[in-house]
């Protein structure tokens, strides 16, 4: 089953309690905007979570970023990229999360899912090179995850 990213985002506002919402962020790179959100798995419907092979858990998130090239009049244009995430909790724990690049249509995009625990806040460090780009930006996304 394919679905492609403006379907993939659609879905996640209308699966996502508007205050989880407010996690979708975007951040500007030169020539870029970098889109980065991150969720637990169980709000993911069952047929969307089967269809990226994550299991649907309260003790599970995902991460997904896409990179856009910005076009002058457009929305901007889905591009590849080099894309690394690093995640830190408050205790100084250290994790890389693996991701999985998604390419449809219209759409590219990174996913991965981790282990969360309830009330536990991670600060995830993002490194975006875009294809064709020789400079690396650093981008950060902090999140608190309510597993119960």
């Amino acid at each position: 089953m394919r679905i492609s990213l403006t379907g993939f985002i659609a879905l996640l506002a209308l699966l996502i309690p508007p205050s989880l919402a407010l996690a979708e962020n975007s951040s500007k790179i030169p020539g870029h905007t970098v889109h980065h959100n991150a969720l637990l798995t169980s709000d993911l419907s069952p047929e969307m979570a089967s269809a990226y092979g994550f299991r649907r858990s309260t003790n599970r998130g995902m991460l997904n970023i896409s990179v856009i090239k910005d076009e002058a009049g457009t929305i901007g244009t889905p591009v590849t990229a080099s894309v690394s995430v690093t995640a830190m909790n408050l205790r100084g724990q250290t994790r890389t999360i693996p991701l999985r690049e998604i390419k449809e249509t219209d759409a590219v995009y990174y996913i991965g899912d981790f282990l969360v625990e309830n009330q536990e806040i991670i600060n995830f460090t993002i490194e975006v090179t875009p294809t064709g780009s020789d400079k690396t930006s650093t981008l950060s996304l902090k999140q608190q995850f309510f597993t119960r």
